[in-house]
C-alpha cells in the first residue's frame, strides 16, 4: 500500500526486498533532483527491519546519495535528526502501529516533516517508471550515535516545560515499550524528569508480546502492571514511538484520544493558537480547547495532513486521536516523548490524577468497525450517508463525517489497510454503536 503515510505491506508478500530497493532508489533520485545529498535512514525494532534497512541503505548509495545511518531509534527521533543535522531527507524502516508481519518505509523532507502528498505522489512517479541509474559515484555511508540525546534534550530544554515540579513530584511510572524502539529513549526521559520508573516489554527485539497498537484492548498487562506497582500513571508507546496511550493510577486505559487533550491542557496555559487534529478525533480534544476559549480546526486523517493545516494556521499543538501529539516548538511531527512529558506536566500543575482530569469533563465513547473496501469511489455511499442523517452538519474533506453536537460518525477509506473504516462517538456506548451499525447497514445496502 502507498499513500502520504508511505509504502507499507506483509513482509516477503506485498513489501519484499525488490520493493524497498526501488523506492529507497527512487528517494534517492528524489533528493538528488531537488540539490540535495544526504539522507538520514532509521528503522524500528521489528524483525524484518535490519535486512530492510541494509537493502535501503544499498539502493540510496547507488543512487549516489551520502547515506546518515541513524540505526535503531524512533521515528521522531530520526525526523528531528534530518532536522537538527541539516540532512536533505531521511527514511525510516517502520510499520508504526501495525502487526508483526508487516513493515514499511515513511519518507521524510529535508525539514523533517513527512513528505507532502504532491512529494509523494512524485516520488511514486519515479518509482514506477524506469530502473533509476546510478547517479555517478556511489554515495558514502556514515554513522550517527546522537540522535536520542539530541531529542532528550529538546523535550526538556522547553523552555516553559516546568521540570523541577515534574521532578518535585516523584512520579511512579509503569512502562510498556511493546519491546520496540521506545526502550531506547522513554526510560531515560523519565529518569531525567525524576520519576520512579517499572517497564515490562522493554527488550527491543520486535517479538511484540501484543498487538502493538496501544488501544484499550492491548493494555491489560500495563493495567495490571499499574495496579500491581501503585504507579501514578501507565504509559504505552507503539513500536517506533510516535504514539502513547495514558493508563489511569486505577490501572483503566483512558482511550488514546485523552493523550492530545491532556497535551493541549499542558501546552495552551504557556503558548497561545491554534489546536489541530483530524476528523476522527474524539470531541474531548474540543473540549480542551474549549477551556482555553479556542475551537479545534480539523483536517484529514494523516500526520501530513494534519500538519499541512497547522503550518496554515499557526497552531500551537496539534496531533491525532491515536495517541500522537505533534508539538511545533519541538518539531512537525507526532512525538510520544513530547507526550509523556506534557502529560506529566499536566498532572504536577493540577495536582490531580489522571482519573481527576478525565472525570473532570464529558466522557464519551467511541466505537470503531471497518469493512472491505470496493472497488472504484465511494461517492454513491457517502450520497447515500447523507440522505440518511440530512440534519447533520457534513464535512467530506476525507471521506464523510457527520455530526451533531456531541455525537458524529465518519466514514473513510483507510490509507493504511486495505478497508473501510466507520467511526462513531457519542456520550454512551449504546449511541455510538447505533451509529456505526447505521452506518454499515448503509454502506451494505449500497453493495460496499
Amino acid at each position: 500500500m502507498r499513500s502520504v503515510s508511505g509504502v507499507r505491506g506483509i513482509v516477503g508478500a506485498d513489501l519484499t526486498l525488490d520493493v524497498v530497493r526501488r523506492h529507497a532508489a527512487a528517494y534517492g533520485a528524489f533528493v538528488r533532483a531537488r540539490g540535495g545529498r544526504r539522507v538520514g535512514l532509521g528503522r524500528d525494532s521489528r524483525a524484518s527491519g535490519p535486512a530492510l534497512y541494509a537493502a535501503a541503505a544499498d539502493a540510496l548509495a547507488e543512487a549516489g546519495v551520502e547515506v546518515v545511518e541513524l540505526g535503531m531509534v524512533p521515528t521522531p527521533t530520526a525526523q528531528l535528526a534530518v532536522e537538527d543535522l541539516a540532512l536533505d531527507g531521511g527514511i525510516i524502516v517502520t510499520a508504526s502501529h501495525n502487526p508483526i508481519e508487516w513493515n514499511a518505509l515513511k519518507f521524510v523532507g529535508a525539514g523533517g516533516r513527512f513528505l507532502t502528498r504532491a512529494d509523494a505522489d512524485a516520488l511514486f512517479a519515479i518509482a514506477d517508471g524506469a530502473p533509476v541509474a546510478s547517479r555517478g559515484a556511489r554515495g558514502g555511508r556514515s554513522r550517527d550515535d546522537g540522535a536520542i540525546r539530541r531529542h532528550l534534550d529538546h523535550v526538556l530544554g522547553l523552555p516553559w516545560l516546568d521540570v523541577a515540579a515534574i521532578r518535585a513530584r516523584r512520579f511512579r511510572v509503569a512502562l510498556d515499550c511493546v519491546r520496540g524502539a521506545g526502550a531506547t529513549i522513554m526510560p531515560a526521559l523519565f529518569e531525567a524528569l525524576g520519576c520512579e520508573v517499572g517497564a515490562i516489554n522493554l527488550e527491543p527485539d520486535g517479538a511484540f508480546p501484543r498487538e502493538p497498537e496501544p488501544i484499550p484492548e492491548h493494555l491489560g498487562e500495563l493495567s495490571a502492571f499499574v495496579r500491581r506497582s501503585r504507579a501514578d500513571i501507565g504509559i504505552a508507546v507503539d513500536p517506533d514511538v510516535d504514539r502513547l496511550a495514558i493508563v489511569d493510577e486505577t490501572g483503566r486505559p483512558i482511550g488514546e484520544d485523552y493523550t492530545l487533550a491532556f497535551a493541549v491542557r499542558a501546552v495552551l496555559p504557556h503558548l497561545r493558537g491554534a489546536v489541530v487534529t483530524n476528523l476522527s478525533t474524539s470531541l474531548v480534544v474540543d473540549d480542551a480547547a474549549r477551556e482555553f476559549a479556542l475551537a479545534v480546526e480539523r483536517a484529514p486523517v494523516g500526520e501530513a495532513n494534519v500538519v499541512d493545516r497547522m503550518l496554515a494556521c499557526g497552531a500551537a499543538i496539534g496531533g491525532e486521536g491515536n495517541g500522537g501529539v505533534i508539538l511545533p516548538a519541538v518539531h512537525l511531527g507526532r512525538d510520544a516523548p513530547v507526550a509523556a512529558a506534557l502529560s506529566l506536566a499536566l498532572l504536577a500543575r493540577t495536582g490531580l490524577p489522571v482519573s481527576g482530569i478525565v472525570n473532570g469533563g464529558p466522557r464519551y465513547v467511541i466505537v470503531k468497525a471497518k469493512l472491505d473496501r470496493p472497488d472504484g469511489a465511494l461517492d454513491y455511499v457517502y450520497d447515500a450517508l447523507r440522505r440518511r442523517w440530512p440534519d447533520a452538519s457534513a464535512d467530506a474533506q476525507d471521506g464523510l463525517r457527520l455530526a451533531w453536537g456531541d455525537r458524529w460518525i465518519h466514514v473513510r477509506p483507510s490509507g493504511t489497510e486495505p478497508v473501510v473504516r466507520v467511526i462513531a462517538e457519542a456520550p454512551t456506548e449504546a449511541d455510538a454503536q447505533g451509529l456505526v451499525e447505521d452506518g454499515r447497514r448503509t454502506l451494505r445496502t449500497m453493495g460496499a
